[in-house]
């Protein structure tokens, strides 16, 4: 059987965002006909969707305007800082429009491993202590310096690149691959000015490509309009092609009226037409200088090359998807060094209240956060334990089955016990409270579990009060109490010869400072594939299914709606803050969210 440990996963209320969003002629889709539009039907942890609205409490966020959780799904994020992970260098976000996403200092990563590659020089410095070395003040080598990768032993000297000097060293890459300098083939978006092109220079990168047919389109564009200005397309460039400008809608009235400049006619007797120069049709790039290549459909040198080095000699799917400029490398020696993917840190906004709830510090190498607002601060985390040992299977001896983090342990370790179906089993659900005021808790969950196998749950005590959370060294009075409490039957209720005493409906099974457990008893169902009797059926109901016993689908999964309530202070969703008796008032808040408890796996004997 497959390894399983508790857990504990809350539902985001972003899950219902697409119901929210239903046009106004208050047509239903067709798989939302299905589906009740009321809020009191039972949310199902198997249902499909569910995978997608459901997270650990690590992982959420909280909302303190809004009280509400918040996931990575619904959260608005900005950029804060953009920088290389590798040399820590701030990029301001004009660079990226110009020179991309990539790092154009000294930064590269090898093609092979993906390791950071150094700035070597080809011929090493002799090493003073040896007796063959001149003298000890030898100087620097002057190069030629290459990229070699500490971990795989790959150099550029491999695919027959080497740099004059060590510094510039993307620019110089940018030189030996396209033939030009990486930031004068930037162009800016409403550049149109013709570029001169050398028709001995031959692009062989898309980018080069690319920039030699935009030169030639400008040249011819350019010429175009000096040869048909003041006509109806005169003055026409590569930016003004659209229909909203003012200029193209002059040019269409031109065309339809006829007329030519404003003064053209009258001249004449009665504006009569203008007579207008032929206009030339444009020429298609045709050449290899203009950024026109014809396919090569050859493969004769690839195949020789492949039978001659073989299959080592051949890059994988993730070495070809890691180039910048896709080349269709094949072979190792088409591989070039790659520059280091840029990085960026971010803040996070409310998606309702536009409330910064995630904020980290704008300095590179400071890895604190300004404002972060998670809701294991705000949201009592759940833990679940075995009560008593009848209904369960242990597989090991364990003490404490915590569920508030998925972990991988299996039922070869700690933790690790089966159900047994039809057979009452309780659990003790432990809630902790994060928050420094008291909260009252409502727990709802259905008779039995959605799916296919229905298994009976009872929660014994499903309304209580969580102390508020004190610090242990301010308030050791608090912890006394909690002590007395304990010595006196408060914290775990015995009876008087000292056996523990059965859980009992409308209480609560042991409290604590900040903590209160409850009582959970389940049924589990019985695994058993079988068609149910005729005298059961129902005219009208679906037919049974019949098929095998899906993946995971034997874990007893528990639905549970959550309702908090408790007095905090007033939210400041406004701009300055309040004085005098308003800081002291109190408002009271309440979060209601859906939960699943993942118990543990039902037996299949």
């Amino acid at each position: 059987m497959a390894s399983f440990a508790p857990y504990t996963y809350i539902q985001c209320p972003c899950h219902d965002s697409a119901s929210q969003g239903r046009p106004s002629d208050e047509t239903a889709s067709p798989t939302s006909q299905d589906v009740p539009d009321d809020d009191d039907h039972t949310f199902d942890p198997r249902a499909p969707r569910s995978n997608y609205s459901l997270y650990p409490l690590e992982y959420l966020l909280y909302c303190d305007v809004c009280t509400q959780i918040r996931c990575p799904r619904c959260v608005a994020e900005e950029l804060v800082t953009i920088y290389c992970p590798n040399c820590l260098f701030e990029v301001g976000s004009s660079s990226l429009k110009t020179e991309g996403n990539r790092c154009t200092r000294s930064c590269f990563q090898c093609p092979i491993c993906i390791g950071p590659l150094a700035v070597q020089s080809l011929e090493s410095a002799p090493d003073p202590s040896l007796l063959s070395a001149e003298s000890p003040t030898t100087p620097a080598p002057s190069g030629p310096w290459i990229l070699a990768c500490s971990y795989c032993n790959w150099n550029s000297s491999e695919i027959g690149v080497k740099f004059d000097k060590p510094q510039g060293i993307f620019s110089q890459l940018s030189k030996l691959r396209h033939g030009e300098d990486h930031h004068g083939k930037h162009a800016a978006p409403g550049d149109v000015s013709p570029k001169k092109i050398d028709p001995s220079v031959t692009p062989e990168s898309h980018k080069a490509r690319f920039a030699a047919m935009r030169a030639f389109y400008n040249a011819q564009n350019n010429a175009l309009s000096a040869t048909t200005a003041g006509g109806a397309l005169g003055g026409m460039g590569v930016g003004d092609y659209g229909f909203n400008s003012p200029g193209a809608l002059t040019r269409i009235m031109n065309l339809y009226s006829g007329g030519g400049n404003a003064n053209a006619g009258g001249a004449g007797g009665g504006g009569g037409l203008k007579s207008k120069a032929k206009i030339s049709a444009m020429r298609e790039a045709d050449a290899a200088n203009e950024g026109f290549r014809v396919s090569d459909l050859d493969e004769a040198a690839a195949v020789t090359k492949l039978r001659r080095e073989g299959w080592d000699a051949t890059v994988t799917s993730e070495q070809a998807r890691e180039q910048v400029e896709d080349e269709g490398a094949r072979f190792v020696d088409d591989l070039w060094p790659i520059p280091y993917l840029l990085r960026a840190k971010r803040s996070k906004r409310c998606p309702v209240c536009r409330h910064i709830i995630s904020k980290p510090e704008s300095k590179v190498g400071n890895t604190r956060w300004r404002i972060r607002l998670v809701a294991n601060n705000n949201i009592p985390s759940i833990s679940i334990k075995p009560l008593t040992t009848t209904g369960l299977s242990f597989s090991a001896s364990t003490a404490t089955l915590s569920a508030a983090t998925p972990t991988t342990g299996g039922p070869g370790g700690a933790g690790g016990f089966i159900l047994k179906p039809l057979q009452p089993a309780q659990f003790l659900l432990t809630f902790k409270n994060p928050m420094f005021e008291e909260l009252k808790v409502t727990l709802a969950t259905p008779a039995t579990t959605p799916g296919r196998f229905a298994s009976k749950v009872t929660v014994l005590c499903p309304e209580f009060h969580i102390d508020a959370n004190t610090d242990t060294d301010m308030y050791l009075d608090d912890v006394l109490k909690d002590g007395e409490k304990g010595g006196s039957g408060g914290r775990r209720r015995q009876g008087d010869e000292g056996t523990t005493h059965q859980a009992e409906a409308g209480k609560i099974w042991e409290r604590g400072r900040n903590w209160v457990s409850i009582v959970v008893e389940v049924v589990p169902a019985s695994l058993r594939i079988e068609e149910p009797p005729a005298l059961l059926r129902k005219e009208g109901d679906p037919e049974p299914d019949l098929s095998p016993l899906k993946e995971d689908e034997d874990i007893l999964e528990i639905p549970m709606f959550v309702r908090l309530e408790w007095e905090g202070d007033v939210s400041q969703d406004q701009v300055g803050t309040t004085t005098g008796k308003e800081k002291d008032t109190k408002e009271k808040k309440e979060l209601a969210y859906w939960c699943v408890i993942g118990i543990g796996r039902i037996s299949q004997e």
